[in-house]
């Protein structure tokens, strides 16, 4: 139940919702109760050739909970006033007036409900997802992209249902049997002290039937996440796949999973459609119970005993009282699923960042000096991939990171927009602490482009002013064409307005990356890191876009990674790293006369 309400949390401020809903569903029930209390007058009316005085409790006329009692007085009242024919009509438009009403206040209550459904889910996955923007870069690296997806998405829908539903149900339909029973107990305390027997049996044996399906229910969502996973890693490598006609292993590979959620669902859905029949099955025996014993009262003419009317009344009545018990018994299944789907969503949300803003933080508005790394280390769980590293970055220089790959060269750029923080040692800007400094005034003074170029499915324009939303076009044209971007933009179908397709799919590699290094220049930020951002190219468009990055590095500070060691010639300091350290450092020159690892490197790419 702790989960429960916690989820329950997200539909605050619930007052909003459920005051009207309890309002609207307490008049709906009342009326719903009404209609079938009407039977018994109605019933009376057509079989008797005069008044009759009700019996059993009916006779205490005065009580004003015997609400058969006082249908029944009305009822003989208006016979005596108007006659059987006059009555007759006035009981049909009550019931039609009752039903009405009923289904009126049942509508705005099922419009409560489903606003408060909306708000819930609204909130919840509006939580769900702030916080997997916020979590650092490290995690993502651990976790399932299809996992994350499937709690966002259906996870969240499971919860948002089971929740209200829940709600709903709890509220609604014991305030539905409370008011039947009432009914019930006015017509007759022996009958309804036998029949509500069915209930507590109905609920013990529908909790047996249900107590495993929160396990299957956990085991069902694990596996959807596991299908969403293999598709977004299907529709991702779909060359490849076809490459080496590997459809047929990836469809196996799919369909084995997808066989396996199917039998999870199957048996946890034969478990749920148990107990609806089961309740049914009791439910009859309890009514053919009832027939039989009210039958034997009425047969015998025995004190007390109900009139046919009566009788007909009771056991209309009493088929209703199963429906808001079957729902209550129906509900336990629902809720265990919801349960476990709700575990795993607060499991994404109880998630936290690794980089927090110290509560005093302060905010870096520019970048004047330099940027020192003092003694850092870093290490991905029990792996060490960077070891007391000491680095100046000046500036207005350019720092050119080389060495083996898995050296920590990408790491270590990775440290200086703060996806990672150091587990030893310090990073400072300007003589400032990073740790003293929030994450965003950090990431203001950097731009990024990657070896991977990554663009939104959306328009050129929009992907330029990414990282400027409020530019003007004036201002993304003069980016595009520092960028060398401008003219091919010009020849796609639509200019700017060109969708680039999922993940930038309808442009060639040097074009994408053109408009990513197109997107740095607009930001205009004073530190600029590059990581491989030419290696994936051909030499024609290494060319283009070499030049839009030598534009790009112009009076900034420039950190460079790259394995073609001919475009860092010109680098103020080389950097060579190698198993986590920095062993050599200097200019190109310098590097060559000491004979070293970046000379054994210079010299594999020469002899290749």
């Amino acid at each position: 139940m702790k989960i429960y309400f916690r989820l329950l949390s997200f539909a605050k401020p619930i007052e909003k919702f459920a005051i009207p809903y309890v309002i609207t569903t307490v008049l709906s029930v009342i009326f719903s109760v009404l209609n079938l209390t009407l039977l018994a007058p109605l019933f009376e009316t057509l079989i008797s050739d005069e008044p009759t005085k009700s019996s059993g409790l009916a006779d205490n006329a005065a009580s004003a909970f015997n609400i058969t009692a006082q249908f029944k007085e009305f009822v003989n009242s208006s016979i005596i006033t108007n006659g059987q024919e006059k009555t007759l009509t006035y009981i049909c438009l009550i019931i039609v007036l009752s039903v009405l009403l009923s289904n009126i206040f049942r509508y705005f209550s099922q419009r409560s409900m489903e606003d408060l459904r909306v708000h819930t889910l609204l909130n919840l996955r509006k939580t769900v997802f702030e916080n997997v923007m916020n979590l650092h870069v490290g995690y993502f690296n651990n976790e399932r992209k299809g996992d994350i997806i499937s709690k966002v998405s259906a996870d969240v829908q499971v919860v948002q249902f089971t929740v209200t539903n829940t709600l709903q149900v709890v509220f609604k339909e014991p305030l539905t049997l409370i008011f039947y029973v009432l009914v019930l107990l006015s017509i007759s305390i022996k009958l309804t002290l036998f029949s509500l027997l069915v209930i507590p049996i109905s609920a013990f044996v529908i909790s047996k039937i249900v107590k495993r399906i929160k396990h299957q229910a956990k085991e069902a969502h694990e596996s959807f996440a596991k299908m969403i996973g293999f598709l977004d890693e299907a529709l991702g490598g779909i060359k490849i796949i076809k490459a080496f006609n590997a459809s047929e292993r990836i469809k196996e590979r799919f369909h084995n999973e997808n066989v396996f959620y199917s039998n999870i669902n199957r048996k946890m859905v034969r478990r749920q459609q148990l107990g609806s029949p089961l309740s049914e099955f009791l439910s009859i025996v309890m009514v053919s119970f009832i027939v039989w014993y009210g039958g034997r009262l009425i047969i015998s003419h025995q004190p007390g005993a109900l009139s046919t009317s009566q009788f007909i009344a009771y056991i209309a009545i009493f088929s209703q009282v199963m429906r808001p018990a079957k729902a209550l018994t129906d509900s336990f299944s629902g809720i265990h699923t919801g349960i476990a789907a709700g575990e795993r969503v607060l499991d994404l949300i109880d998630t936290k960042a690794e980089q927090i803003n110290k509560p005093d933080a302060k905010e870096i508005s520019s970048f004047n000096n330099s940027l020192v790394f003092e003694n850092v280390s870093f290490s991905y769980e029990s792996k060490e991939v960077l070891k007391n590293i000491n680095l100046t970055i000046q500036k207005g220089k350019t720092i050119a990171l080389v060495g083996p790959s898995g050296g920590g060269k990408s790491t270590l750029m990775d440290l200086i927009p703060r996806f990672h923080d150091p587990k030893s040692g310090s990073i400072k800007i300007d003589g400032l602490d990073y740790a003293d400094l929030t994450v965003e005034s950090i990431r203001s003074q950097l731009g990024m482009v990657n070896q991977e170029s990554i663009l939104f499915n959306d328009t050129i324009f929009n992907n330029i002013a990414f990282a400027k939303p409020d530019a003007t076009e004036a201002e993304v044209i003069a980016a595009a064409k520092i960028a060398n971007a401008h003219d091919f933009i010009l020849q796609t179908e639509n200019g700017y307005e060109t969708y680039t397709g999922d993940r930038g799919n309808k442009l060639s590699g040097g074009q994408k990356q053109r408009l990513c290094i197109a997107r740095a220049i607009l930001a205009n930020p004073p530190i600029m890191l590059l990581d491989e951002a030419t290696s994936a190219l051909d030499t024609e468009s290494e060319k283009l876009v070499q030049d839009a990055l030598n534009k790009l590095m112009e009076n900034r500070t420039s950190l460079v990674i790259a394995h073609r060691l001919s475009t860092i010639h010109g680098a103020d300091l080389i950097v060579v790293i190698d198993k986590g350290e920095i062993i050599e450092t200097g200019t190109h020159q310098e590097l060559l006369s000491h004979n070293g690892l970046y000379k054994k490197l210079i010299e594999l790419q020469t002899f290749s």
